[in-house]
């Protein structure tokens, strides 16, 4: 009687120390990759921002040790897919973007960078990724900046436009 006692007890404390350690709420500042959030409230009166992790270099080579990789879909950042969202209706380049929140890829072909605005924006980098789900592809380009950039980073402005800076691989495109 008293192993069973014994059993209960232990499994009793065990159950309570996963139960404790599931609700660690989890400190994503500490990742080496830490989130970043750039918003900006662009001429138009739309508010836009853009949730992201940010990798780093650190003496790597972007293209080859480094996403983005020629010709696959990238989250645009580490960790969870970035999120861009808009409170209202915007165009990107041009194009129709409805107001929500998106999951933000991109794919590099070349010089030819494609921006996708997807419907799946809760996932985790782009494993699921689905074509299927694009709300919106805008093809762009990529310039090649004599400054590195250690950090990828966003910036957007007033006027809307909007700057991808990751190594010495640099994105833009207009938002209205």
């Amino acid at each position: 009687m008293k192993k069973i006692y014994v059993l209960l007890a232990f499994a009793t404390c065990l159950l309570i120390s996963f139960q404790v350690n599931a609700q660690k709420k989890v400190d994503k500042s500490k990742r080496p990759s830490p989130p970043a959030l750039v918003t900006q409230t662009i001429k138009s009166g739309a508010t836009i921002s853009i949730d992201y992790s940010q990798p780093s270099v650190k003496g790597r080579t972007i293209g080859k040790d480094l996403e983005p990789m020629e010709g696959k879909v990238w989250r645009t950042g580490a960790n969870e897919a970035t999120v861009f969202s808009t409170n209202k209706d915007v165009t990107i380049d041009g194009q129709k973007l409805p107001a929500g929140k998106y999951g933000f890829f991109t794919l590099f072909e070349g010089n030819d960078v494609y921006l996708i605005f997807n419907k799946t924006w809760n996932q985790w980098g782009a494993f699921k990724y689905d074509a299927k789900e694009d709300m919106l592809r805008v093809k762009t380009s990529k310039k090649m900046e004599s400054n590195a950039s250690e950090k990828m980073t966003f910036t957007i402005s007033k006027n809307g436009e909007v700057n991808l800076r990751w190594g010495k691989i640099k994105v833009a495109f207009k938002v209205k």
